[in-house]
């Protein structure tokens, strides 16, 4: 027998693949029940994912262009200003990939759907 995933009670219940009690499953119901289907759920996380990983690359891909092309020429200001812009770029879509990893990590772990995800379904 399975140990329930939010309590640790004896369960033979599983839901989204993972151990969970009679009495967490209607206690969480509410909150972790996706109004779409958990295939679907799963494969709008992974796209998003799949969109923030290439968002990141092309930001990695140009932060080291610009880090490439220093010295650039330019003027002090202006060559400083590319580097910052660069990594800034690259700072916002690491983010944006840990909040999509962490978002499929949720759903996979807890099965939490993200608000977002559950207006998509509709």
């Amino acid at each position: 027998m399975a140990t329930c995933q939010y309590c640790g009670a004896e369960t033979e219940l599983y839901e989204i693949g993972l151990p969970v009690c009679l009495k967490c499953s209607d206690q969480w119901e509410s909150k972790v029940k996706p109004s779409v289907a958990p295939q679907e759920v799963q494969a709008a996380l992974i796209e998003d994912v799949l969109e923030a990983t290439a968002l990141n690359s092309v930001a990695s891909r140009e932060f080291d262009l610009v880090m490439g092309q220093t010295p650039s020429g330019l003027p002090q200001p202006d060559g400083s200003q590319r580097i910052q812009n660069a990594s800034r770029q690259l700072s916002k879509a690491r983010k944006g990939m840990m909040t999509a990893h962490n978002r499929l990590n949720d759903f996979l772990t807890h099965g939490i759907v993200p608000e977002d995800v559950k207006r998509r379904g509709r």
